[in-house]
């Protein structure tokens, strides 16, 4: 897939998504939905926030730092974008459920860089 092809088909699926999680965000109604309406709203939002920032990512590797292959900034923006969604919609789920504190934001901040230094590490061997 050429980059160009690539950069267009992510801003289309985030706008996409971005209409998704907003037209969920206006039916769902938290007090009286199931699982599968809250299912929805993550799902949506997840997409929303994986899809810019690897839009964002891929555009600050590419643009600015330069010292990269087109392909191994999409691969670490799309690797990153997809943990910091993660991220995201567990803080969500901590908010929903009443567990969020910062001993638990930092606990998730901790663990999920770790997770990164650990993948890092792996595509590192690799080259």
């Amino acid at each position: 897939m050429k980059l160009a092809n690539y950069i267009s088909l992510m801003v289309i699926a985030t706008l996409v998504a971005g209409a998704s999680l907003f037209v969920a965000a206006g039916v769902v109604d938290p007090e009286k939905t199931n699982w599968l309406g809250f299912a929805l709203v993550y799902c949506s939002l997840f997409a929303v926030v994986a899809g810019l920032a690897s839009i964002v990512g891929f555009a600050v590797r590419f643009g600015m730092l330069r010292h990269q292959l087109a392909i191994q900034a999409v691969v670490v923006s799309f690797r990153q974008a997809f943990l910091l969604a993660l991220l995201v919609i567990a803080v969500f789920y901590l908010f929903a459920n009443n567990l969020f504190s910062w001993l638990n934001l930092i606990a998730l901040v901790i663990g999920f860089t770790g997770l990164e230094f650990f993948l890092l590490s792996l595509t590192n061997k690799e080259e």
